[in-house]
């Protein structure tokens, strides 16, 4: 069969990396790399063997795929060029600015026939995966997401950046709609949101609690899950998972490590595999649009807390 076309519209701090992984990924050639940045884009592409263009609208007729992995703001326009051109395509979570640009893409992608996958890596990490396998009815949810600050990413706050990963983990693992809503945070080193926390509750009775700050000392990606007889703690970074059940009387204990592997690799795979329509969508357009919209909303909630705050001094 012929090698996927590919090209990566965006050639930063997320680029560069989805770049790599698709120049190394088999059934697919990357065909360019796509930036403003004349100078970016021309390192970039001489590196992995490939074009360089400054323009998306050059990739159109040239290729059969293409990540978007430029800041949000961009997505849409990107995205709904690519789209009605017939190109597949894979945005960087989150998907869109608004749910109604998401909605747009989604219809259209649907009407031509297309494959169009938001890039929740987290959903490809063996550690999630093996976790995810044994939770059918889980209780409680409680996720950490931290990070130190960095200005990348700043475009967008704490909330779109880090915590809907684990929005989107949450929501899958829940499998039910949102019932309530609360959240609470802070403007540390920015203008914006840069520490939230989140309570979820659904209709089934599971409740999720998450955290994220992009303001702390060092990196962490806990997650721990609830459900009757069992309780699991996973370390998202190392790949750990510890077991905990109760059996004839006795608490039962079990560790797991798994190789930590190389999620963006996986899911650039998985992304090559759906194109030629050999697997399904592992992360569809309709889940990014599912914990944008409940992004926003735990957004809209920290903001109007900042606001009242402001008011009552």
């Amino acid at each position: 069969m012929n090698k996927t076309r590919i090209a990566v519209i965006g050639a930063g701090h997320m680029g560069r990396y989805h770049a790599a992984k698709f120049a190394a990924c088999e059934g697919a050639r990357l065909v360019a790399v796509v930036d403003c940045d004349r100078e970016r884009a021309g390192a970039l592409a001489a590196e992995l063997g490939c074009a360089a263009l400054t323009d998306h609208r050059q990739v159109i007729g040239q290729v059969d795929a293409a990540v978007i992995a430029t800041p949000t703001a961009q997505h849409h326009e990107i995205a709904l060029a690519c789209l009605e051109a017939g190109v597949h395509l894979l945005i960087e979570k989150p998907v869109t600015r608004t749910v109604a640009e998401a909605d747009a893409l989604i219809a259209l992608a649907t009407q031509r026939g297309l494959v169009l996958q938001v890039g929740h890596v987290e959903r490809h990490n063996i550690a999630y995966r093996a976790l995810a396998e044994r939770m059918d009815r889980p209780l409680f949810i409680e996720a950490e997401r931290l990070s130190g600050f960095r200005q990348r990413g700043t475009d967008v706050d704490v909330v779109l950046d880090l915590m809907i990963h684990d929005i989107d983990l949450a929501l899958g693992l829940a499998r039910s709609e949102v019932v309530a809503l609360s959240a609470s945070g802070f403007r540390v080193l920015t203008q914006d949101i840069d520490i939230a926390n989140a309570r979820i509750e659904f209709v089934n009775g599971c409740v999720a609690n998450l955290s994220a700050s992009r303001v702390s000392q060092s990196p962490v990606r806990k997650l721990r899950v609830f459900q009757p007889g069992l309780y699991v703690s996973a370390d998202l970074q190392a790949g750990r998972l510890r077991y905990v059940r109760q059996a004839d009387g006795a608490i039962h204990e079990t560790d797991e490590v798994h190789e930590p592997g190389d999620a963006l690799a996986a899911q650039a795979r998985e992304f090559v595999a759906a194109v030629r329509a050999l697997a399904p969508v592992q992360v569809k357009g309709e889940d990014g649009r599912q914990a944008l919209a409940l992004a926003l909303q735990v957004g809209e909630l920290v903001n109007k807390r900042l606001r009242q705050h402001a008011e009552a001094r």
